[in-house]
Parts: structure tokens; sequence; C-alpha cells
């Protein structure tokens, strides 16, 4: 656990200026839905706002690496962000673009796993789904249950409930965010193993990620890990702040902020 996080620009400007000091060195990592891009009714709607894309750009100039570690396929998140030098990981780690690639890498882990849980979702009763106004969003290895908009979104979390239980039993890796349950196939994946896969890049060793749900945690704990082995000079985790954020965030966090206004505060001191 971090302890007490830090939330006045004093504070944070002091936990992150080794990143300003050798620029060279440090990565700027950030999730995007809710973290970047504010969390909308219709994911296909989200998109950055204003301003941010030219920050990123300053960024991507200024810095050794800047990446986005997305639930969404690395193509979605590359499109929505709309810059080459990005390295993006998608599919919570089981896609990787780095800068300059045109296509993503699949996650060799996953092995023939990789349509368990479409397998899986292709037998479960779709009128169990429209009753309960689920939408299945096909993620390729990962297939995702929401029932954020639904009229009764808590019956609806209640059937999603039910049906992770039923994909576990099956062996695949039910994972929980924000009014969404994802379905994995086991082993591989993860935005800790992006993070580090990011990482790898010669001469980073500083970096800060943003991020504002469950899936970022396991980012938060394997930055603290590497920071903590000595791979990492400065490993800050920037918890960003929402209503319906789960309190994890706020507790593995380093410092924390309200919403993406918060986050592109600090990336636009960065980008200074």
């Amino acid at each position: 656990m971090a302890g007490e996080p830090q939330t006045t620009p004093a504070a944070w400007q002091g936990l992150l200026e080794p990143l300003r000091a050798e620029p060279r060195k440090a990565a700027i990592l950030t999730d995007f839905d809710g973290t970047l891009a504010p969390i909308v009714q219709d994911a296909d709607a989200a998109a950055l706002p204003d301003g941010a894309r030219e920050i990123l750009s300053r960024l991507i100039g200024r810095y050794g690496m800047v990446g986005a570690i997305s639930g969404r396929r690395a193509a979605d998140v590359r499109n929505r962000v709309g810059l080459d030098g990005v390295a993006y990981a998608g599919n919570h780690g089981l896609e990787l673009m780095m800068p300059g690639e045109t296509e993503p890498k699949a996650d060799p882990s996953v092995g023939d796993r990789e349509g368990d849980a479409a397998g899986f979702m292709a037998a479960v009763d779709g009128r169990r789904l429209e009753d309960a106004e689920l939408r299945l969003e096909d993620k390729g290895p990962i297939q995702a249950l929401h029932w954020r908009g639904a009229a009764d979104e808590a019956g609806a979390e209640a059937v999603a409930r039910e049906i992770g239980v039923e994909a576990g039993r099956a062996g695949l890796e039910p994972h929980w965010g924000r009014k969404v349950l994802e379905l994995r196939p086991v082993g591989g994946g993860g935005k800790g193993a992006a993070v580090a896969s990011i990482l790898a890049e010669d001469g980073v060793d500083r970096v800060v990620f943003a991020g504002d749900d469950r899936t970022d945690v396991d980012a938060f704990r394997r930055l603290a890990e590497l920071r903590d082995a000595g791979e990492l000079v400065a490993a800050i985790r920037v918890g960003v702040l929402s209503a319906e954020g789960p309190p994890e965030v706020a507790e593995e966090a380093d410092l924390t902020v309200q919403g993406p206004a918060g986050w592109l505060e600090i990336l636009a001191w960065l980008a200074e």
C-alpha cells in the first residue's frame, strides 16, 4: 500500500521532478477511459478532451516513452489518440503496438486459448443477456459484458456476476471494472505485464502511470515491485478518482487527482 497519497500541486510536482530532470530516461504511461478521456454512456463515443492531443504530442518530443495502456483493442485506442509516436497496449496487455508499428503483437502466452472466452459466451443464452440489458463486446480473446445505462443496472450486474461465476468454473478469468465484466483466457496479459513490456525499452528508468480502475491497480503493484527491486529510479502511481471508482485506486496510489482534468493538468506540467 502506498500510504497517504499526495493531492496538492506542490506535492506532486516534487514527486514527478525526477522525470522532468531526466526526460529522455522517463516514461509517461496512461490508461485511456476514465483517465485520459472522460467516461461516457456510449463507450464508442469516448474521445480525448480539448487540448489533450497537443499535450501528448509535446510529451512525445520530450520524454523517452509515452504509452497508452487500455482495455480497448490496441488499434481502437490508437485511433482515438491519433498519434504514431505512442506505444499502445490493448486488451489489458494481450496486445502491444510499439511506436511506429502498424499492427499489434499478440501475447504469445495465451497460445491456443485465444478463443476460449468467445466460445463460452457463444453458449450463453442470448435472451439472458437481452432481458438483463447486458451488452456483449467482442474483443477477440476478451469478451466484455457492459451494463452502464441499463434500466436496472443492479439487476444487470447481478446477472453478470452469475455469468462470471460460470465462466470461472469453465476455466476463464473474470475481471471486474466500472460497470463491466471481462472474461479472459487464463494466463498472460494484465496491465502489470503491459507496463513491464513497455518499460523494457533501453534507457528508461523512471515512470509515471495513471489509472482509474481495478485493472490499473495491477499496473500500480507491478511498478512498486520494479521500484522496490531497484529496476526503476522512480515510479509514481497516479490514481484518477471518480464517484464510481474502486477504493483500491486511491489506496495503492502515490498521488490522486479528480478525474481526467486533474491528470491532464499534470501532463501539461510535464510537457512544459
